[in-house]
């Protein structure tokens, strides 16, 4: 098991009730654990399995028991309310003269807001800090001829958990991963660092309800949402799905995945 911790100015954790405005979570959903994961490092023969996330104190905040570990914060953003289709972009191609831009806060064109313009108000989290606790899953790929030349700092040998999950920490160790990673949006990065042993999570206990777990793709390429029931105690989140929590908690149950796409 690998355990990375994580902190930053801003995150958001959307809920999937709401379709228009972002509102947050008031903790890291297992799938957004997983995004700063394979941001540092991701491999086809491997995939992270997210087994608790510990919410630490704010770093720039001090501690008040009378309040929630958590704090949000709104934002007020203009986005983009239309996108170019890929087959538009296509009729510009085979067809140079077909070409028509897509206006953004133009005012007077199609509204006094302008066209392709919007405000969506984000309830967000502020001044957040984690540990996640994972292990990494060998794949189908693991241990298969490659067609791609192994990279300079994977080590020779089979596939094994353990080979990555020491990639990873030497990766955490000198601060390297493929892209920034991010809490939840990608405009509010993170920072991340070893765990050094010191960290102690928050004294909050609590029932968030249904969360979401994570997407996974059906065989017919539908996205399948599954949700668990969240449960912090004593500011660990248990999302394991395979083994008990530290407190002897059973393993977790995901709701609306068929079993052949469960972890």
């Amino acid at each position: 098991m690998v355990t990375v911790k994580v902190w930053g100015e801003l995150a958001c954790f959307t809920r999937p009730e709401l379709k228009v405005e972002r509102l947050s979570y008031p903790i890291m959903t297992p799938s957004a654990a997983r995004g700063v994961l394979e941001a540092i490092m991701w491999k086809p023969q491997m995939s992270w399995h997210i087994r608790r996330i510990s919410v630490l104190p704010p770093p720039h905040r001090p501690p008040d028991p009378s309040r929630p570990p958590y704090e949000f914060m709104s934002i007020r953003r203009n986005e983009i309310s239309g996108r170019i289709s890929p087959g538009t972009i296509k009729g510009w191609m085979s067809d140079a003269s077909s070409f028509q831009p897509l206006f953004v806060d133009s005012a007077g064109r199609e509204s006094v807001g302008g066209a392709n313009r919007t405000q969506r108000n984000t309830l967000a989290l502020r001044d957040v800090a984690y540990l996640i606790h994972a292990s990494p899953v060998l794949t189908p790929k693991a241990n298969q001829p490659r067609t791609r030349i192994a990279e300079v700092d994977e080590p020779e040998g089979p596939d094994t958990e353990i080979k990555y999950a020491s990639m990873f920490e030497r990766r955490v160790r000198k601060g390297q991963c493929f892209h920034h990673p991010y809490l939840g949006c990608r405009e509010f990065a993170c920072s991340f660092a070893p765990a050094d042993g010191t960290e102690e999570p928050v004294n909050w206990s609590e029932s968030l309800g249904l969360m979401l777990y994570d997407i996974r793709f059906s065989p017919d390429g539908r996205n399948l949402p599954g949700f668990f029931r969240a449960e912090i105690r004593r500011g660990v989140l248990h999302c394991d799905t395979r083994d008990q929590g530290i407190d002897g908690e059973p393993p977790i149950e995901v709701v609306g995945w068929p079993k052949e796409v469960m972890i």
